[in-house]
């Protein structure tokens, strides 16, 4: 079964202003049934993710569900420099019990598209990359399948896995999210619109790469995700966004070097770095079409001086403060 917990306004602390100078002087915690239809500020919700059932069934590292929150603490502390008119409110966590995870990223989706029917951007912190799948799917319920809707992945691996079991069902978990929403759109006759960036040889088997080229995905190797190819990646992001009504941008941490990232479910040195994430994603937001975003795979147990936990911080720093 799936489950809901409230964000304590505690768990935001830092520097103490009184100017809103931090954001843990801005983040309102509420509810997302509490959330007012937003008509005429930008308005951020962030989302808890807390769970690992996908990460366990995927034989990775488990801690994830604590990611969330980890996240909030190290995002608290940033400066604030949003405008005084922009809002932002933590809505609380939905997290697995009992290992349904299926019903989880059902809960993930239910609330999703509460929070953008309301007119606020969610961000979503995770907790295992099956949370793409609720974040997709929330968005679409919420754009009533009327638009496309395209991904961008930053991550060293497709998450294409096929493990069908009886009756063609596939078991959720941290490595098939992606393969399941390509399901879906089967199903519905929309189209599977993918783009990864940052895979990796050693990260992802030959089955995978057949399964991306069966499915049309588009991807970027790590040896082209480089700065010093920004101008290539920014050809590539802005030919996909113009091909889409709308943008999904997840980010799974595991796709970082272990250098900057070591806290999460599968670390590895050979990942992308920062900078080239940053730069691809003022490209993304420069189109204007960047609707719904989710960071993943934090895994606090083996996270080093809390450093992985800035980096995901940093990135919802950045997004909140560029978002058009």
């Amino acid at each position: 079964m799936s489950d809901y917990s409230e964000t304590l306004n505690s768990l935001y602390s830092g520097r103490k202003s009184e100017k809103e100078l931090y954001l843990h002087e801005k983040i309102s915690c509420t509810t997302p049934t509490s959330l007012d239809i937003e008509t005429i500020s930008r308005a951020f919700a962030i989302l808890g993710y807390s769970c690992e059932e996908g990460v366990k069934r995927n034989q990775g590292r488990i801690g994830t569900a604590k990611g969330p929150d980890a996240i909030r603490q190290q995002l608290g502390r940033l400066p604030n420099h949003l405008k005084n008119d922009c809002k932002i409110y933590d809505v609380g966590s939905v997290y697995c019990t009992g290992g349904d995870l299926e019903k989880t990223q059902e809960h993930l989706t239910e609330t999703l598209t509460e929070i953008m029917d309301k007119n606020h951007f969610p961000i979503v912190l995770g907790g295992g990359h099956d949370m793409a799948y609720g974040t997709y799917t929330g968005l679409k319920k919420h754009l009533n399948k009327t638009k496309s809707i395209g991904i961008i992945n930053f991550d060293a691996h497709f998450d294409l896995r096929n493990n069908e079991v009886e009756d063609n069902q596939v078991p959720s978990n941290s490595g098939t999210p992606f393969f399941q929403i390509a399901q879906d759109c089967t199903i519905d006759d929309s189209p599977f619109k993918y783009l990864c960036l940052g895979i990796r040889k050693d990260a992802n088997d030959r089955t995978l790469f057949e399964t991306a080229k069966n499915l049309g995905v588009q991807y970027i190797m790590r040896d082209t995700f480089r700065i010093q190819f920004h101008n290539e990646i920014n050809a590539w992001i802005n030919a996909f966004t113009n091909s889409v009504d709308h943008v999904y941008v997840t980010i799974d941490l595991d796709g970082f070097s272990s250098a900057y990232a070591p806290g999460v479910s599968a670390p590895s040195p050979m990942g992308f770095t920062p900078d080239v994430v940053l730069e691809s994603l003022k490209t993304i937001m420069g189109s204007g079409k960047l609707k719904a975003l989710d960071i993943a795979e934090l895994n606090p147990d083996f996270d080093v001086d809390n450093q992985t936990a800035k980096l995901a911080a940093s990135l919802v720093h950045y997004v909140i403060h560029n978002l058009p």
